[in-house]
């Protein structure tokens, strides 16, 4: 090569290992590579990361070797080269003159010289060392991919825990373990949730390439975790609340079922006195359901002397539930019953509109129209009121009174 060639080939060389030396450093400090250097890796990462760990060292040992290269020719060519230094500078920038790492090969592999490693060109160094490089990103970028999906739902799961085990410990003292702060389904619950927290933690940080599906961080299985938690955490608040204000809580239920008590008496009364002036009607009978109800309101004070406070807090807002159910029935009931009433003194109401009707054409005196005004009258005040009949004689007088009204 000429002087010129060999100072054009080492600028374009030099270019080479600025662009190689700062990709290297930009891989050394990824985030995910250091998250899969210095983590406890297992399963499917840990095999990965072996693979691209030795491709990465390669990668170094090639990188280190091809510095020594470019170095002696830089060297080289400072001074003024003669015949021999630009055949050297020939051999280094086109021959094989890198020579590659030993592999460290088990002994069984090994032989007795060991492996001594062969030359290459520095164009062949940078093959392989691209090679190296993409096994290396290969296996960082998916570990920072599936980190990017997983560790966020990890977050929340972990944020949703300790909002729960606050909760948890706000209704259990520290220690206790004998009744009444003994094993309750919530407690059996926590611990299930925790060790299935500290298993999907384990996994996300050590094996996350487990979980990757078609290219994508599989993250149903801590979602439904976090969907668990969050469930805990809200009937654990809820229990907290109800300890903090108990008094006030049961007096409000027992306002409600004393509501229901209250509303069945005037129910029940209301459906005498329709049964009583409405003829040939049974209207439903009103459900008695406040004596339930009372019992269950006194069986939550059991639980609160058990410090049973998450199974009292889903007691008291069942029993809520329960309570304004058993308003809507009653109320149904009395507004059926009540309907009767309402309708006996809507055809009262009519008859009244009909007879001045009947003053204003001139048929106070007309025998007929009388009769059946006082056919449905009669019918209409008189206790049991037979609704059927009186609704068929106030049409009749209807009709009487439009016929004659058409006629004249």
């Amino acid at each position: 090569m000429s002087r010129e060639g060999v100072e054009h080939a080492l600028a374009r060389l030099r270019t080479d290992r600025e662009r190689i030396s700062t990709r290297l450093l930009e891989l050394n400090d990824h985030l995910a590579h250091r998250l899969l250097k210095g983590g406890a890796l297992t399963g499917v990462t840990e095999r990965r990361w072996r693979e691209a760990d030795a491709a990465i060292t390669t990668l170094w040992r090639l990188f280190d070797a091809y510095q020594t290269v470019l170095d002696r020719a830089e060297e080289l060519c400072a001074g003024r080269p003669g015949p021999e230094e630009l055949e050297e500078l020939t051999f280094l920038i086109t021959g094989p003159s890198v020579k590659t790492p030993r592999e460290d090969l088990p002994l069984e592999r090994a032989g007795l010289l060991g492996d001594a490693g062969e030359h290459v060109t520095l164009a062949g160094a940078l093959t392989r060392m691209s090679a190296a490089f993409d096994t290396a990103t290969a296996v960082v970028a998916a570990a920072d991919a599936a980190w990017s999906g997983l560790l966020p739902r990890l977050e929340a799961a972990e944020k949703a825990w300790q909002e729960a085990r606050a909760h948890l410990a706000a209704l259990v003292p520290p220690g206790a373990g004998a009744p009444p702060y003994g094993e309750t389904p919530e407690i059996g619950r926590a611990r299930r949730l925790e060790r299935e927290l500290d298993a999907a933690r384990a996994l996300v940080r050590g094996d996350p390439l487990s979980l990757v599906r078609d290219g994508h961080a599989d993250t149903s299985g801590l979602d439904r975790l976090t969907g668990e938690i969050g469930a805990l955490r809200a009937v654990l608040a809820e229990a907290v609340r109800l300890r903090e204000g108990y008094g006030e809580r049961r007096r409000e239920l027992g306002g409600r079922v004393d509501e229901v008590a209250v509303a069945e008496e005037e129910a029940a009364a209301l459906r005498a006195r329709v049964v009583g002036r409405i003829a040939n009607v049974s209207p439903p009978e009103v459900p008695r359901l406040s004596a339930a109800l009372r019992e269950r309101l006194a069986a939550l004070d059991s639980l609160r002397e058990r410090g049973r406070w998450a199974e009292l807090a889903r007691r008291a807002g069942e029993l809520e539930r329960s309570a304004d159910d058993a308003l809507r029935r009653v109320r149904a009931v009395r507004d059926s019953a009540g309907g009767l009433l309402d309708r006996r003194d809507e055809l009262r109401g009519r008859l009244g509109a009909y007879r001045a009707k009947a003053a204003r054409l001139g048929y106070a005196e007309d025998l007929r129209v009388s009769e059946l005004h006082r056919r449905a009258h009669d019918l209409l005040w008189t206790a049991p009121c037979d609704l059927r009949a009186a609704t068929a004689a106030l049409a009749e007088y209807r009709r009487a009174l439009g016929g004659e009204g058409a006629a004249r």
